[in-house]
C-alpha cells in the first residue's frame, strides 16, 4: 500500500508503523556495520512518503507540519537515522513550498524529480565555519566564469550522501561578498563524496564529506540569495526533535517491557510490581507526555499562523528543540536505569538509543542559541 492510497490519519500511522517496524528489524545490523540504510529509504520511496510534502500547485499532497512531526516520530521508533535522514528531505521541500523563494521553474522541476524519488539536502557545515547557525560564511566559493557558477569547496556531515540526487550548497561569491544556495545535481561533474562519517551516533545517516572540485553549474542554479545565521523563521526543523522523541518512545516501550517480563527467582511476579520501578516508568511516561504535547502544539500553532506570525515563531520553534530533545535524553537514561546492566550490552538496542538520542544535543539550533533567544525575547516583551 502506497501513502496516496489510504483514506485517513488512522490508516497512514498504520501504514508508517508497519514501515517502523521493517526499520526496526534492521536497526541493530546497521549500528553495527555503520552501514547507510538502503532498504529503508526505498521503502519510503515506494510507499510514495518522499513526495507527501511536495506542494498541491505541483501536483502534491503538501501535507501539514503535524503531519510531518507525527509520521517522522513512528519513522524513529524504528530507527532514529533513518529518520533524522528523511526529515531533511522532507522538511525542505515543504520549507521551499512554503516560503516560494526560488525561481519557479527551477523548483517545479526539482518537485517532478522529487515524485520520481529523487532525494535533496542541504549542505551548509563546514570545518571552518562550525554550526551554519551561528552566522559564519562558508568557505566554499562561487565565481561567475562565461555565464556559469565555478563552484569549489568542501562540506562536512552531509547527511544521506549516498543516495541524494541534489546537494543545495551553500557558497560565498568572492566578487560581492554575498551568500547563497547553488542548486548542484549529483551527476555534475566534480561532484565527490569522501566517506568521512565514524560517529558513534547515528552511525546510519551517512553524513559523508561532499568535495566540490569546479563544479560547473548554470546561473539559474543560483537559487537563493541569504544572510549566514538570519535565515528566519523554520518550522519545518521540528523533524528533529520528532526523531528524537520517537528514539525515546522506543526506548520507553523496551524498558517497559523488560520490566513486564523480568522476574528474577529471588521475587514473586516481575520487575513491574515494583514501586521503584514503576517511579521511573511514570517519570518517562510524564516526559513523553510533555513533549509530545509540545511537539504537536507548536506545529499545529505554525500550520494556522500566517507568513507574518510564523516569522515571530522562532522563540516557541527553539524551545521545542531544546525541551524535547533534553526530556528524550531523560527518557533513555530512565530506560536504562530500569533494565540495569544489561542495557550497555551491544546486543541491547538502548545502548544504541543512548548514543543516538545524544546527537540531538548538535543538531540545530544549539541549547546555549535557544536559552539566549528566549532571554532577549522575554526582555524585548516586558519592555513593551
Amino acid at each position: 500500500m502506497k501513502f496516496q492510497d489510504t483514506q485517513s490519519m488512522d490508516e497512514r500511522l498504520e501504514l508508517m508503523s508497519a514501515l517502523s517496524k521493517s526499520f526496526l528489524f534492521r536497526a541493530a545490523k546497521i549500528d553495527e556495520e555503520g552501514a547507510f540504510p538502503y532498504e529503508n529509504i526505498s521503502e519510503l520511496k515506494t510507499s510514495g512518503y518522499t513526495s507527501l510534502t511536495i506542494p498541491k500547485r505541483y501536483g502534491g499532497e503538501e501535507i501539514s507540519l503535524y503531519d510531518l512531526v507525527r509520521f517522522q516520530e513512528y519513522i524513529a521508533r524504528g530507527d532514529g537515522a533513518t529518520a533524522l535522514s528523511i526529515g531533511w528531505h522532507m522538511g525542505i521541500i515543504k520549507d521551499l513550498g512554503e516560503k516560494n523563494n526560488w525561481n519557479e521553474s527551477i523548483f517545479r522541476m526539482l518537485c517532478e524529480d522529487v515524485k520520481n524519488g529523487a532525494l535533496i539536502n542541504n549542505c551548509a557545515s563546514e570545518p571552518q565555519t562550525g554550526s551554519p547557525t551561528r552566522g559564519g560564511k562558508p568557505t566554499t566559493t562561487a565565481v561567475k566564469q562565461d555565464g556559469f557558477w565555478l563552484i569549489n569547496g568542501r562540506k562536512t556531515y552531509t547527511t544521506m550522501s549516498p543516495v541524494l540526487d541534489y546537494f543545495n550548497v551553500t557558497a560565498t561569491i568572492p566578487e560581492s561578498n554575498k551568500v547563497a544556495y547553488f542548486l548542484i545535481s549529483r551527476s555534475t561533474q566534480g561532484v565527490e563524496i569522501e566517506e568521512t562519517w565514524d560517529s558513534i551516533a547515528m552511525k546510519g545517516t551517512g553524513s559523508h564529506d561532499l568535495i566540490l572540485n569546479n563544479v560547473k553549474v548554470k546561473e539559474e542554479n543560483l537559487v537563493e540569495y541569504f544572510e549566514p545565521g538570519k535565515k528566519g523563521a523554520s518550522g519545518w526543523l521540528l523533524h528533529i526533535p520528532a526523531c528524537y522523541l520517537g528514539i525515546a518512545q522506543a526506548a520507553a516501550n523496551h524498558a517497559i517491557e523488560f520490566a513486564k517480563s523480568y522476574s528474577p527467582n529471588s521475587i514473586k511476579g516481575t520487575i513491574s510490581d515494583f514501586p521503584n520501578v514503576q517511579q521511573k516508568i511514570g517519570e518517562m511516561e510524564l516526559e513523553l507526555i510533555r513533549a509530545r504535547h509540545f511537539l504537536y502544539s507548536v506545529a499545529k500553532q505554525w500550520d494556522l499562523s500566517a507568513k507574518d506570525e510564523r516569522n515571530q515563531m522562532n522563540p516557541e520553534l527553539g524551545a521545542v528543540k531544546l525541551s524535547v530533545t533534553n526530556s528524550a535524553i531523560t527518557i533513555v537514561d530512565l530506560a536504562m536505569r530500569i533494565v540495569g546492566a544489561s542495557s550497555l550490552s551491544k546486543k541491547n538496542l538502548l545502548q544504541q538509543y543512548y548514543r543516538d538520542v545524544r546527537a540531538g544535543l548538535h543538531n540545530p539550533p544549539m541549547d546555549d542559541m535557544t536559552i539566549l533567544l528566549l532571554a532577549k525575547n522575554a526582555i524585548n516583551r516586558s519592555v513593551d
